[in-house]
């Protein structure tokens, strides 16, 4: 093997672990941004349902249907 084959084997190389390391990287940021997007929808919904469960009109038909 030349020296210019082996400068080229090696540039290649670098170059195609560089692409694929940032596209870990791009696929590491979506499924962070995927998480915190679930970690909000539920965090709203949690406080939708903590508002009808502590409202006063839901705690008395609760208890009429008690009765």
């Amino acid at each position: 093997m030349t020296l210019w084959s082996m400068i080229t084997v090696v540039s290649v190389v670098a170059i195609v672990s560089g692409a694929y390391m940032s596209y870990l990287q791009s696929k590491k940021a979506d499924v962070d941004n995927d998480l915190k997007s679930e970690i909000e929808d539920m965090k709203q919904r949690i406080s939708t349902l903590e508002s009808i469960v502590t409202d006063k009109k839901y705690d008395l038909k609760r208890e009429i249907d008690s009765l």
